[in-house]
């Protein structure tokens, strides 16, 4: 199983609630710089938190690699969701290619605890910032790190 964990572009610092903030120009283009490092994937689903920053950086992604595919809603990946509760819904999953969109400190700390098998190594992640994990299941400290790339900022 492959799992690409992407964090969210750029966000406007303020809006009416933290899940209406929108992504700013340069968080678009962030992301589809990241987004061209899934090029060729053979994705089998995109998931986003229900935040509206993370709707847009999936929607972005999806509309960049051509995806057929509608970008599926994950309620339990919101900034201060549980990466073990997490892991209940994502083990449900069929897709042997699976993109994540979400956000920290959730992100990083669901990174290190599939790579770690705990919570205390959270995987640093910027915004547009991209994961690559790979193994044979998705269990907690069964997941290795096969790439990591963080938008350069200018």
């Amino acid at each position: 199983m492959r799992l690409w964990l992407l964090r969210h572009g750029e966000a406007e610092p303020r809006a009416r609630t933290d899940a209406e903030r929108e992504l700013t120009r340069h968080g678009r283009k962030d992301v589809l710089h990241s987004a061209a490092q899934l090029a060729g994937r053979p994705l089998g689903a995109i998931l986003a938190s229900p935040y509206v920053r993370a709707q847009q950086t999936a929607e972005l992604v999806r509309d960049a690699l051509g995806f057929r595919g509608a970008v599926g809603t994950a309620p339990w990946s919101t900034p201060e969701s549980d990466p073990r509760e997490a892991l209940n819904f994502l083990a449900e999953r069929s897709e042997q290619d699976l993109l994540l969109v979400t956000h920290n400190p959730f992100v990083s700390d669901l990174a290190g605890f599939l790579i770690h098998g705990h919570r205390q190594e959270p995987v640093p992640m910027g915004t547009a910032s991209l994961v690559e994990l790979e193994g044979d299941l998705l269990i907690p400290g069964l997941m290795s790190l096969r790439s990591i790339h963080h938008v350069r900022r200018h």
